[in-house]
């Protein structure tokens, strides 16, 4: 057994990829609100390491306002075909500006004119609105590379605690948490 947590998630990752039908890289992300109000979405794993876990998203977004609001979160990646589960708590801060350009340089054309066309978060009056100005960034970019937009980037959320929850037969499950302190990693479990 592994007493690295990253090292651990990484091993699990790895057998996600290999197993999960759709999208292994989906992650919950939870938040909180000025107004105490949680909010939880989907959202995809972009990069990971000992310094976090990252994804990028609209910066003006509900999410990015939450997260200015408190700059914490939760992550919680399910993996139903291994009957595993990993949680992640701990700090967000913004990834750099160089490791967002490079990451939206690696998105399909169209996705990055989305970023482009999308209020993210906001209201809209009908899909044809969206669709206007998605066909409006077309044409503003027709023939040139399309810049990152400056309100869109990552951000990494730095673990404090990770949790590795694996189903066992009758609800006997196994919970591994794993908390970061000044020397390191320690490691405990948790009743099911």
């Amino acid at each position: 057994m592994a007493d690295d947590p990253i090292a651990l998630f990484d091993a699990w990752y790895a057998e996600a990829q290999a197993s999960e039908p759709n999208d292994p890289n989906a992650m919950a992300l939870a938040t909180v609100g000025a107004d105490g109000q949680p909010s939880v979405r989907m959202v995809l794993l972009k990069g990971h390491g000992a310094d976090g876990f990252v994804f990028y998203t609209n910066r003006e977004s509900r999410k990015a306002g939450d997260l200015r609001a408190a700059a914490k979160a939760a992550l919680l990646f399910h993996w139903k075909s291994l009957r595993r589960q990993v949680r992640i708590e701990g700090p967000v801060a913004h990834a750099s500006d160089a490791e967002s350009d490079a990451y939206f340089g690696t998105r399909s054309r169209d996705s990055q004119l989305g970023a482009w066309a999308s209020d993210q978060s906001r209201p809209l009056a009908d899909r044809a609105t969206f669709e206007a100005r998605f066909a409006e960034m077309q044409a503003r970019f027709d023939g040139r590379d399309v810049p990152r937009p400056p309100h869109w980037g990552g951000y990494r959320v730095t673990p404090h605690q990770i949790e590795f929850w694996q189903d066992r037969a009758h609800r006997l499950h196994e919970r591994r948490v794993f908390t970061a302190g000044a020397s390191g990693w320690s490691e405990g479990m948790l009743y099911p």
